[in-house]
Formats: C-alpha cells, structure tokens, sequence
C-alpha cells in the first residue's frame, strides 16, 4: 500500500477513533437512571461527573508512555483503561458484582475518564507526523470535531437497541466499555508514522473533500436529532444513517489506491523522489515531535515577529505572564461552565418534565460537532484573509451569545431548552477547538504539550466547583422524600449565575484581545 493511502487511512482511523473516545460525554444521558439504580444523592452524582473530568489531571501519563511504547501498545492502553473503568461499573448494576462501595465507583470512573487521554494522544501524533506542516492543524481539527459527535454515536446506538430507560443506562456502561477496545483494535495498525506525506496539492485536494464529508456528516447529525426529538426518525434507520457517514471518509484514501493502481509504480517512485525532502519530518519520538515543531515554528509567517520569538515560553514563567491568567479565567468561564451544564443536562431535563433526554444529548453533540469544526473551516480558507480575527476576539464572540443561552433558560418552554442547549453546544466546541492555537500563538509551540495541559486543568476545576454549585441549588429546592427537585425553580438560580459568569469571561476575553491587539496585528501582517 502507497504511503498515499496510509496517510488518509491514518486520518480515516483518527476519526473513527475520536467518534467513540468522547465517552464522559455521554454522561448526562443515563445520569439520572444511574442516580436511581445506585441510589445516590445529587451531590454524589456531581462529584461522579466530576471524577470523569479528573482523569484529565493524569493525562501527562500518556505523553510518557507515547516516548518509550509504539503507539499501537499505547492505544490498545487506553482502551483496556476505558474498559476496566466502565466494565466494572456495568457489571456492579447489572448484579455481577456486588461489593462495589461509591469510593471504587468514583475510583473507576477517573480511571475511565483518564483512558480518553490515551486514545487523543495518539490521534494527535498519527496526524502530526502523517501530514504536512501547512495542513496538520487542519486535519487535526477535523478528527477532533468528531469528538464533538461522540455523544450523538452512542446515543443513536443505544436507541437502536434497548427502548426502556434503565435498560439504557445499563447500555451506555456496557458501550462505553466495549466500543473504544473493539476500534482501537481496528485502528491499532493505523497508528504509525509513514515514510512519505505525500503531494501537498493533493494532500489540499484530499482535505477539502474531507471538509465536505464532515459537513455533511455534521447537517446529517443535526437534523437527525431533531428528527429523533420529534420521534420521526426511527431508531434502527438513525443508527445506519450515522453508520453510513463515519464510513464516508474511506472515499479519499479508496480514491487514492485506485489512482496509484492506474498510475503504477512509476507514480509512487517520482512522488518519492519529489518529496523526498519531507521524510525527515517524520521522526519517531518525542524529539522527533518537538524537532518538528521547530521547523514548524521557522516556516510559519512568524519567523519575522519578534513578539512571537518572546512568546516561546514555559510553564514556569507562562504562570507569572497577566495574559495567562486572563485566558485561563476565560476558558474557565466558558468552556468548561459549557461542559458542567453538558454534564448536568439529564438533571436540567428531569426538572423541567421534559423526558426525551437523550435526544437533548444527541442535539447539544451535533452542534458541538460543528462548533469544534468552524475555526478549522474558518482558519483554512481565510487564514491570509484580512478579515481573521485574532483567537481572543474570537473567544469573545463565542462566549457572547453562550451567555445570552444561559438567561433564555429561564424560559420554561421546551423551544428555549433546545435553543440554549443547541446554542451552548456549539459555543463550547468552538472555544475548545480555538483554544488549542491560542495557547501556541500567545505561550509558544516548544512547550505546548506541557503549557497546554496546565491550562485544561480548569475543567476538573471547574467541574467540581460549578457542579457542586448546581447540586447545593438543586438539592436546597428539592422537597421530594428522594430529594428530587422537579419545577423551574430547580436550576433558576443556577442559570443566573451561570449567565453572569459567562459574562464576565467574555469581558475578560475583550481585556485580553485588548492587551494582544498589536501582536496579533504584527503576526497577520507578516503573513
């Protein structure tokens, strides 16, 4: 096989591996249920969803393993990681096991939490040594706009297959568990680096292709949960629908082994020779990935900035710098309040009456696989254009009307709920795919992996912080003998409050645009 279709078929198993890796995700979904079998408070099940979120704090294990493990051994971790942490679980609920305590449930669940760190670890590096320096943040933002779709994947499946809600919740355990191990395994000899990148104005060609399937996939998703949220759409017909659009990808790197069949050998020998000069790119390793973000660094347009120069930057004093701060809050009160209300959706819907939980899922997935894709689209086609805006700006334009969505929720209409969710969606798939350039463009490229990490360590931060917020509220109005809270006033407070903290990080975003505005101006204008 030509290193052509290994490139593709690399990207076509990076997206087949971030559409099942979004398992906390799916959380809300069976939370509630979960909440009944295991019988458990509110507080109990925040600190559950919390626990997920703080696998995250033990992500730089993987980065390790990736140094000194081949990638496909690296993988095949994850999913066994992913499997005990939910395998156990399922078998606890489903009377296998029945000496669990809540303290190896929480225990199990950071332990599956931890596993997506694995999985997204190598999807990054497979796409990093696989494609060119000009597309690689292009095709990483696509796999990763497929993380976005995860929840809607597991929800359409277990729809499919079980109609009762308890057997639901058993169902989201047991696929969680199961999924991730059987594509990893798919996708395990997929996860190496080749010796070729290919031609770059193929490797553009093949990228705008891409960008199609995935927007068609992206409209498919989004109608098909309005489809599901007024029951027009049966099940089983949903589950090939999705089926259909995961294995859409496989047209580019299908396309290219039938083009390297009709041209024949001498085709692969000259694409090798003209590209030769490519191949040292691809170094195996840790210092292979940092040798290449260097040149990285040289071929961009800022090599004639000498702010950007100053930005090269590592922890140490990444923590002394007032724009960290600033975008750290700024991440803290808009991405992850998005994934504490994500995570709090079952409860939010059970409160209001509204029954149809998991379609509420499925549409908050969709738009959040859209808003993970937008700043890709945008980056690709206006990435010279005089009208890209700075990461900052674009943050702030982001968080906006994602606190506009947290007032509408005051409005008890089922309308409002599937605005706001749509809306909140989106907006926090936006500000988590943004962020990625920012912390390269303001901290640097050299350190991202570490500089990076330390600025997601506001999710568990904020998950336990915003969710223990949401449960003290929920359980003050609750006057039900299991401390169930049903009405508006349930989660009114709480929206309020979320609404005035997304506010403030969207004023914080403008002081940051404000205090960048002229590097910004230097680096788009030595493009």
């Amino acid at each position: 096989m030509s290193s052509s279709s290994l490139q593709w078929l690399s990207l076509v198993g990076a997206i087949w591996l971030q559409s099942i890796n979004g398992t906390n995700s799916n959380f809300p979904a069976y939370s509630s249920q979960l909440k009944q079998l295991l019988s458990i408070s509110q507080l109990q099940l925040n600190n559950l969803a919390f626990a997920s979120d703080a696998g995250k704090l033990f992500g730089w294990l993987s980065g390790i393993a990736a140094v000194y493990l081949p990638l496909w051994l690296v993988l095949i971790i994850g999913a066994f990681l992913g499997l005990v942490g939910y395998g156990v679980q399922y078998l606890f609920i489903t009377n296998h096991i029945s000496s669990l305590s809540y303290a190896h449930i929480f225990l199990l669940t950071v332990l599956a939490g931890n596993s997506i760190c694995w999985i997204n670890t190598v999807c990054y590096v497979v796409i990093i040594r696989n494609f060119p320096v000009n597309y690689r943040q292009v095709a990483v933002g696509i796999t990763t706009s497929y993380l976005g779709l995860s929840a809607k994947v597991y929800t359409v499946a277990v729809n499919a297959v079980y109609s009762t809600p308890t057997k639901r919740a058993k169902a989201y355990l047991l696929f969680n568990s199961v999924f991730p191990l059987v594509v990893c395994v798919i996708a395990a000899p997929l996860a190496r680096g080749i010796n070729n990148v290919g031609n770059l104005r193929r490797t553009k060609g093949g990228l705008i292709i891409m960008f199609v399937i995935t927007i068609a996939t992206g409209i498919y998703a989004i109608i098909s949960s309005f489809g599901s949220v007024s029951k027009r759409l049966a099940p089983l017909n949903n589950l090939i629908g999705t089926a259909t659009c995961l294995l859409l990808p496989l047209v580019i790197p299908l396309a290219v082994k039938i083009r390297d069949a009709l041209t024949g050998d001498w085709w692969l020998n000259r694409e090798t020779r003209v590209h030769s000069s490519v191949v040292e790119e691809n170094i195996i390793g840790v210092e292979g990935l940092e040798n290449e973000v260097k040149e990285d660094e040289h071929l961009s347009h800022d090599q004639n900035s000498e702010e950007a120069m100053k930005a090269e930057i590592g922890v140490k004093l990444m923590l002394q710098r007032i724009e960290f701060w600033l975008y750290y809050f700024v991440y803290f009160f808009g991405a992850t309040l998005g994934l504490v209300f994500l995570n709090n959706l079952g409860q939010i819907a059970e409160s209001r009456g509204y029954s149809a939980t998991s379609s509420l899922v499925s549409l908050s997935s969709s738009f959040g696989f859209f808003g993970r894709l937008i700043p890709s689209l945008l980056g690709y086609f206006f990435s010279r254009s005089k009208y890209m805006i700075s990461s900052p700006a674009s943050i702030a334009a982001v968080m906006a009307p994602m606190a506009a969505a947290f007032i509408l929720l005051l409005n008890k209409s089922n309308i409002a709920l599937y605005t706001s969710t749509a809306i909140i969606g989106v907006c926090t798939g936006a500000i988590t795919s943004i962020s990625v350039s920012t912390t390269t463009e303001l901290f640097g490229t050299k350190n991202f992996s570490v500089n990076h990490n330390v600025v997601v360590t506001n999710i568990p931060v904020g998950s336990f912080l915003f969710g223990y917020l949401a449960a003290l509220v929920y359980r003050k109005q609750g006057h039900n003998e299991d401390g169930k809270c049903m009405g508006m006033e349930c989660y009114r407070n709480t929206f309020i409050l979320w609404g005035c903290f997304c506010f403030l990080g969207t004023f914080l975003a403008l002081i940051l645009y404000a205090r960048t505005r002229k590097f910004y101006s230097q680096r788009y204008f030595t493009r």
